[in-house]
């Protein structure tokens, strides 16, 4: 199952970004609710290596399911 990054709890570090070995995780438009940069994990490509959430330094910005309701993939 794939991991999720929480939008609006994201700070756009970005660590996540080259960490992942498959490229799955993606820039979103905009800013998020706290005004920052924010991330998106593509669930089609994500292979639930759970390198991201090691990585990720923000607490709860990363969770270890598919949450479509948490992150705001752009259409």
């Amino acid at each position: 199952m794939p991991y999720t990054i929480v939008t609006n709890t994201c700070e756009g570090v970005a660590d996540c970004v080259g960490a992942c070995p498959v490229a799955c995780i993606h820039e979103g438009p905009g800013k998020n609710e706290k005004g920052t940069e924010w991330y998106w994990i593509d669930f089609d490509t994500c292979i639930d290596c759970g390198i991201c959430l090691q990585v990720c330094p923000v607490e709860g910005a990363i969770v270890p399911e598919e949450r479509p309701d948490l992150q705001n993939t752009p259409q």
